[in-house]
């Protein structure tokens, strides 16, 4: 490896660190919207969707998402709750955690061992990365299927007050 090689490996490395150390700690939900490769723009939790994802210094994270409009169930106790009721509030709700790795200084690798949707588990959920003064914002780098459509998503964080 030539000291060029080096040089640049090294200052990578240090990019990756930089991204680590400001993505570490707690963030809120604040928008997640969803757009199509013809421009159309999608909610994909409503307009006042809520949230945490957290990044912690052991490696690993958690996102918790959801519909900001989700109604309650009848039932106060969950083992209580009939099944449609529970499908129903599944649909307004994503749920993931694992192993976390900034493998460039715009991406993050989340390492899925928990989901609520268990096709996750095992996979790798990238995400883009860019930090917008006080805001986070996590994407998806190339379209995907979601939504009836090809679209590229973005979601917005912001550290609770």
């Amino acid at each position: 490896m030539t000291v060029d090689d080096q040089a640049a490996a090294e200052s990578e490395r240090e990019a990756r660190d930089e991204v680590r150390g400001k993505l570490l700690g707690t963030w809120q939900l604040v928008s997640y919207t969803a757009r199509s490769t013809d421009g159309d723009v999608v909610q994909p939790l409503g307009p006042t969707p809520y949230g945490l994802i957290v990044y912690t210094l052991e490696g690993y994270m958690s996102a918790q998402l959801g519909r900001g409009e989700r109604p309650r169930l009848e039932s106060a106790r969950l083992e209580d709750a009939a099944t449609d009721e529970l499908a129903r509030a599944a649909i307004g709700y994503v749920a993931y955690g694992g192993p976390f790795e900034v493998t460039g200084p715009g991406t993050v690798e989340h390492h899925v061992t928990t989901s609520l949707f268990p096709n996750w588990i095992g996979r790798t959920q990238a995400r883009t990365v860019r930090f917008d003064g006080p805001l986070l914002r996590l994407g998806l780098a190339t379209p995907t299927r979601l939504w009836g459509a090809e679209r590229t998503a973005e979601l917005t964080w912001i550290r609770p007050a």
